[in-house]
Formats: C-alpha cells, sequence, structure tokens
C-alpha cells in the first residue's frame, strides 16, 4: 500500500512523532535511580565502549551519539553507562504505536523512535491538530511511560513534520503552514534539512542552491538538473506542498542485510569472528522465514582499521533460506581466497566491522523442488523453529550452533531498524 499522493495539501495534518532520547528514556522508565542523571547507552561499557544513545541530561552536557566512552566520561564525569536492553526498546515501540493508532488507522513507523500519524482523513474527527497532538503526548505519558517525552512536528507533509519536529526537543510541539515556512527555512543550513548531507549540499551549491529558501524557489527543472535525479523535483514538492513522495507504506523488502562493527574482544581470536558471521547469516535466516522468502543473491563486506575492505557476491542456481548454509558457503569462498592468493586470513584481528546481505527474493511458495534431494522437511522444520521462538521467546530453543557460554554476537538494534517488529 502506497499512500503518497501528487495533489497540492496545504493544510497541516500530518503529524511527525519523535521520541526524545528514545533508549535512554527507555532505561530510565524502568530504572527510576537513573531519572535525572545523565547516562550513556552503549552496546559494550568498557572504556573503548562507544555511546549510542545519550539522556536528554547528557546532551545537555555535551555528550553526543557516537562519542567513545572514554572521551564522554573525560567531557561528564558524572556519566552513567548503560548497556542496551534491544527487546526492551522493541516493546516500548510496539507500546507507543499501539497509542497513536487510537488517535488514526493511518500510522507508519519510520524507524524505532519515529513514526507518522496522518491526520489527513480524519479532519472531521480532530478540529485543532496542536491540541490532537497535545492529546498524543498525555496518552504517551499515562498508557507507556511516565518518562517518555515526544517531540511532534505538524505540516502538510510527512518531510516538514519530520523538520518541524526537529526544531525543539525535548518535548517540543512546531507547526509549519505555507504562512511560516519562510521564516522556518531562513534560519536553517542546507544540512540541516532531512536527507541532506555534505555531498549533496555540495551539489545543490555547485548548482547556485545555497540556502533552504534557494532551495524552495528554484524551479523543478533546475532541481532535477542539479540533482541528476528525479530527487530534485521531489524537493520542489515537499517545500511547495505539491504532493507527498515520503508516505511509502509497502513494507516489501528489496533487500536484507547485518552488520555489526567489532569489537577488541570479538577479533580476539578466528573462531569468535567465525561465531559471529554465523550468527549474521542466522538473522538474515530469521528474517526470510518471517518474511516467507528465499534468496538468489549474497554479498559479504569486511572493512579493516585501517579502511582496506574486502567485498564478493554469490549468485544461487537454487535458492537458499537456510542460515547454516549461507555460513558455509561464505567460509567455503574465505578460505579458497585464502589459499589463492596466500594472504593473511580474511577474518583477522584487524576487522572493524563486517556485513552479510540477501537480496533478489522468491516466495517460498514457488521455490522449486530439488532433483537431487528433499529439502521440505528442513524448510517445514525452520518454520516451525522460528514459529515457537515468535510464541516463547527467542532464546527458549536453540540449535546446536547458537548454543554459547559467552557469546560473540550481542542483540542490537539501530535506530532505523523495525524490519523485525
Amino acid at each position: 500500500m502506497n499512500h503518497n499522493r501528487l495533489s497540492t495539501h496545504t493544510l497541516p495534518t500530518i503529524l511527525f512523532v519523535d521520541m526524545n532520547s528514545f533508549f535512554a528514556s527507555c532505561e530510565q522508565q524502568d530504572n527510576y535511580w537513573l531519572r535525572g542523571r545523565p547516562i550513556g547507552v552503549c552496546v559494550y561499557t568498557g572504556r573503548k565502549g562507544c555511546v549510542i544513545a545519550p539522556s536528554i541530561e547528557a546532551k545537555g552536557r555535551g555528550v553526543r551519539t557516537g562519542m567513545r566512552l572514554d572521551e564522554a566520561m573525560a567531557l561528564c564525569p558524572e556519566l552513567v553507562p548503560v548497556e542496551t536492553h534491544p527487546a526492551r526498546y522493541r516493546e516500548y515501540h510496539v507500546k507507543i504505536v499501539e497509542v497513536l493508532r487510537t488517535f488514526s488507522d493511518d500510522v507508519v513507523p519510520k524507524s524505532i523512535d519515529e513514526a507518522v500519524v496522518d491526520l489527513t482523513n480524519y479532519q472531521l474527527v480532530y478540529k485543532d491538530m496542536q491540541q490532537t497532538a497535545l492529546a498524543i503526548k498525555q496518552a504517551i505519558r499515562q498508557k507507556v511511560g511516565d518518562w517518555l517525552r515526544c517531540s511532534v512536528g505538524i505540516a502538510p507533509n510527512v518531510f516538514l513534520a519530520k523538520l518541524a519536529s526537529d526544531i525543539q526537543k525535548p518535548d517540543g510541539l512546531t507547526v509549519i503552514t505555507p504562512e511560516t515556512i519562510d521564516q522556518v527555512l531562513q534560519t536553517l543550513r542546507l544540512t540541516d534539512l532531512p536527507g541532506i548531507g555534505d555531498r549533496m549540499a555540495d551539489r545543490l551549491q555547485a548548482g547556485g542552491v545555497h540556502t533552504p529558501l534557494d532551495l524552495r524557489y528554484a524551479s523543478p527543472e533546475h532541481l532535477r538538473a542539479v540533482c541528476k535525479s528525479i530527487i530534485g523535483w521531489h524537493w520542489h514538492l515537499r517545500l511547495n506542498f505539491g504532493g507527498e513522495v515520503d508516505l511509502d507504506t509497502n513494507a516489501d523488502n528489496k533487500s536484507m542485510s547485518a552488520m555489526r562493527t567489532i569489537s577488541v574482544d570479538q577479533r580476539s581470536t578466528p573462531e569468535r569472528l567465525e561465531e559471529l558471521v554465523q550468527s549474521l547469516c542466522l538473522t538474515l535466516e530469521r528474517r526470510m522465514v518471517n518474511k516467507g522468502v528465499f534468496c538468489h543473491d549474497m554479498s559479504f563486506a569486511c572493512r579493516y582499521q585501517n579502511g582496506k575492505t574486502y567485498n564478493y557476491e554469490v549468485r544461487f542456481s537454487e535458492p537458499k533460506q537456510d542460515g547454516p548454509e549461507l555460513f558455509a558457503i561464505i567460509m567455503e569462498r574465505l578460505l579458497k581466497f585464502q589459499k589463492a592468493h596466500q594472504c593473511e586470513p580474511v577474518l583477522n584481528e584487524h576487522l572493524r566491522s563486517v556485513s552479510v546481505a540477501v537480496f533478489r527474493f522468491i516466495p517460498a511458495e514457488v521455490v522449486p523442488l530439488s532433483l537431487f534431494g528433499n529439502d521440505t522437511r528442513k524448510d517445514k522444520f525452520r518454520q516451525t523453529l522460528y514459529d515457537l521462538k515468535t510464541k516463547f521467546g527467542p532464546d527458549k530453543l536453540l540449535r546446536a550452533t547458537e548454543l554459547r557460554d559467552n557469546p560473540a554476537y550481542r542483540d542490537v538494534i539501530g535506530f532505523g531498524n523495525i524490519k523485525d517488529l
């Protein structure tokens, strides 16, 4: 289903709900003694760990996402490092979305801590969008958690609503309309607009577009030429209320990937690295089983501390879904590469990150049967395994290969990761 629409719409009926310091706020919600204190959520709390989510209090003391923990502690000695609890954040995400759906059926989660509430078809129900936003804030505090805060942006389209939600944090409420948009844009830089990074800003400036106001008043033809794609036209639509291009609710995956940045402990032995790669393959297996698809292609990539990379892609003659089988294919390819080039192992102590991706999917029900073997029982077992995991919990039933005293793979979640919910 796709709610994008190309028609002029100037009424502010789109609400963008952005939970403030979401991971840290969830920790403070569950632990009373963390409330009001600067905390930093980390995957690892060693001195070289990374702060993935500072609390509102920590941000006020200069701690930023991506800081090394020792640097953050030097900046804010009272910072409390807290290990991440992904299952907790997923649970809160689901509860928040349930609350939002009491206001509208048209709710689109955009990430683990963001969601769009489309009230375009509810204008007879809600006469005052700002009062509705305040009611949403109150409902989240009452029904989900009294320590959870959100910033809400209200605008005629998703892009401007997200921009509005970023203007006032924490616990903000901002409205952008045709009458106020110029006043908002003139205070911003190009890179303050969601979706414009340094490279896109350089391209726009080379085309004579130096500010957000320049971007708004440039012709769609000029923007399309500068961006060298339809993206330029989309910028014109977003900033001139010409339609909706960011409300695609199609949940189909074109690809699936699992990636991890590797800690010192994880790269300590080849066995730990192999265990990590196997766990990434099992993650992709779970996602494919849940989506009911098999893959025809797979890619594997490594990035090293010195910036060098190793990449390869493989195309299967028969579609695959089994995680251990994907892992065996990767290890066979790595061994063959090492022997052919007489080089050090690809999985070595200098690894910085590793990723596995699968794509070119086919629905499970149309996978052809093999002429030389019957994989039907194995496929049925995988489906049953994940049905039981969903019903009783992910750690109640494990393969023998998943049993570890000190697993290298830690359950983590990215801010944009809602595929498994």
